[in-house]
């Protein structure tokens, strides 16, 4: 008889590639061996920030797409945009703390990368599936518990002789975000429509790639920004 895997783990599976090019991108080893100059993380900062503030709102439109009867999607929306409300706040402090110019936030929409992944997000909601958005959830929450810890560590005794100011958003994003991710898996293994299901695995694949791509960015554009410094 074939045991059928709870979706949660057929979505890591099936995304595993994506993950696995994605860990691979040059930055992010980089910058889990603390190998990352205050002016990178500011940048990064600032990125996170532009994609960071668009959540609620994502997640705001996903409600507005569910079926009145999906009262468990609508109650987990609900439960995140609780959760995320004021996550750019904490960001736009962080770039404080370590003397960035956070007056320069309101006169951009972020890079090209970020904004391609955050217009990807509302058509995802507008013209696929309310539950697509959960990919993006996926993606950005879950790579944020495996790296968050390490990432603010190592750039914390590095840029900040191991204190926590600036580091807030990814502490808030680290080990004790476990919870977070068990949460979703529940509601993911609660999903029983097949079409809903690939949405969401599909949208995480993509979604995989996009977000490599604000990294790649950064890594691309550094020579240019130390030059416009």
């Amino acid at each position: 008889m074939t045991v059928q895997r709870a979706f949660y783990q057929q979505l890591l599976d099936r995304t595993r590639v994506e993950r696995e090019r994605f860990l691979a991108i040059g930055i992010i080893q980089r910058a889990l061996r603390g190998d990352v100059d205050r002016s990178l993380y500011l940048r990064y900062l600032e990125q996170a920030y532009h994609h960071v503030r668009h959540t609620c709102p994502l997640l705001g439109a996903a409600l507005s797409r569910c079926a009145p009867t999906d009262a468990r999607l609508r109650d987990a929306l609900l439960a995140y945009i609780e959760e995320e409300r004021g996550h750019e706040a904490w960001i736009a402090d962080d770039i404080a703390a370590l003397g960035g110019d956070v007056a320069r936030l309101a006169a951009s929409d972020g890079s090209p990368p970020v904004r391609v992944m955050v217009g990807y997000a509302y058509y995802l909601v507008d013209r696929v599936s309310p539950y697509a958005l959960l990919g993006m959830v996926h993606v950005l929450e879950g790579l944020s518990v495996h790296l968050a810890d390490a990432v603010a560590n190592a750039l914390g005794h590095k840029l900040g002789g191991g204190g926590d100011a600036g580091f807030s958003y990814l502490r808030s994003h680290g080990s004790l975000d476990q919870s977070h991710v068990r949460f979703f898996a529940e509601l993911v293994d609660g999903i029983e429509d097949a079409r809903a299901r690939e949405a969401v695995v599909d949208a995480a694949a993509v979604m995989y790639g996009l977000f490599g791509d604000v990294f790649r960015w950064l890594e691309d554009t550094a020579g240019e920004a130390r030059d416009a410094a």
